[in-house]
C-alpha cells in the first residue's frame, strides 16, 4: 500500500478518512466475468511488506504504479514468520476489518474485494486510521481481485484461521445461483485453505440466502455447525451484523438477519485433514 497523500481532496479535512461519495460503485459485480488485475501465481508471490510494512519493513519504496499485492521478484521472498490468519471476502468498505484489527491487534488479516473503487476507499481508510493512530492498524490490508477464482493463489494449504461472508450478492435468479461465493464446489477451496478448527462466518437479511449457505455448509464433510451456546461468547460474532455498512442498513430498517457459522474439521481418522 503506498504512502498516503497529503491534502487528499477526496478525505474529510477534519478526519482525514477517506470520504465514501467519491468512490461509489455498483453494489454488485459479475464474478464470472474476466477482469484485468495482476494475481499471483503461488502464495510465495505476495509481498507482505506491501500490506504490512511494519510487522516486514522493506527497503523498496512502493510508488503509485507498484502493485499492492504481488512481488515480481518472487523468488527473493523469504518465507514468512507471520502469515495472513483472517480474510473478509467481499469486504466491501472494510467496517469489519477495521473493528477485527484492534480486537486481534497481532493478526494479519485481509479484506478481498472484486471492485475497484470499493478497494481504493478501503486503501486510503487504512492508511488515513495508521497515520492518525500511530501503532494501530498495521495488520489489515486490502486486495482488489476475485476471490471466487483465486483464492488459492493467496493462501496457502490450512494458513486461515477465519474467513468471513457478510451479505453477499444474492443473486436471486436460479441461473445466477453459481455465482454465489457459497457454493458445494467453492467450499472445497475455502476447506483447503482453513486451518482444522478454522472457522466461517457468514450472514445475510435474505432467508433464502441464508437458508442456501446454511445448506452448503451442512451438507460438507469437513464443516460442521458450531453451538449456538460458542457462539454467545465470540466476539467476532457480535460485530457481525454491526461493524459493516449493510449490517447496520438492515438494523436501521428494522430487517432480519441470518448467520451460519461452521467449524472447518478434520476428515474422519486424521488430525490434519489431510
Amino acid at each position: 500500500m503506498s504512502e498516503k497523500k497529503k491534502g487528499n481532496p477526496k478525505s474529510n479535512k477534519s478526519t482525514g478518512l477517506p470520504r465514501k461519495r467519491f468512490y461509489r460503485a455498483r453494489a454488485h459485480s459479475n464474478p464470472l466475468s474476466d477482469s484485468h488485475f495482476p494475481v499471483p501465481i503461488a502464495p510465495s508471490q505476495v509481498d507482505y511488506s506491501l500490506h504490512y510494512p511494519h510487522f516486514f519493513p522493506s527497503d523498496e519504496t512502493c510508488n503509485e504504479n507498484c502493485n499492492s499485492t504481488i512481488n515480481p521478484e518472487a523468488s527473493i521472498l523469504k518465507p514468512h514468520s507471520k502469515k495472513i490468519q483472517f480474510a473478509d471476502i467481499g469486504c466491501g468498505f472494510g467496517g469489519l476489518l477495521i473493528s477485527l484489527s484492534t480486537l486481534f491487534p497481532e493478526t494479519l488479516m485481509i479484506g478481498m474485494e472484486i471492485r475497484d473503487k470499493v478497494t481504493e476507499y478501503v486503501k486510503e481508510r487504512i492508511l488515513a486510521l495508521r497515520e492518525a493512530n500511530p501503532g494501530q492498524y498495521q495488520n489489515v490490508s486490502v486486495v482488489r481481485t476475485n476471490s471466487m477464482k483465486y483464492i488459492p493463489n493467496f493462501f496457502e494449504k490450512a494458513q486461515l484461521s477465519k474467513m468471513f461472508f457478510l451479505f453477499p450478492d444474492p443473486h436471486f435468479k436460479e441461473k445466477n445461483h453459481r455465482r454465489r461465493v457459497i457454493s458445494p464446489h467453492l467450499l472445497d477451496e475455502y476447506a483447503y485453505t482453513l486451518e482444522v478448527g478454522g472457522i466461517i462466518y457468514t450472514i445475510t437479511d435474505v432467508e433464502e440466502l441464508g437458508e442456501w449457505m446454511k445448506d452448503c455448509l451442512e451438507g460438507h464433510p469437513l464443516f460442521e455447525a458450531i453451538p449456538e451456546k460458542e457462539l454467545d461468547s465470540d466476539p467476532v460474532v457480535k460485530l457481525l451484523s454491526s461493524a459493516t455498512e449493510e449490517g447496520q442498513k438492515v438494523a436501521r430498517n428494522g430487517g432480519q438477519t441470518y448467520l451460519a457459522v461452521y467449524r472447518r474439521i478434520a476428515i474422519s481418522g486424521t488430525e490434519n485433514g489431510e
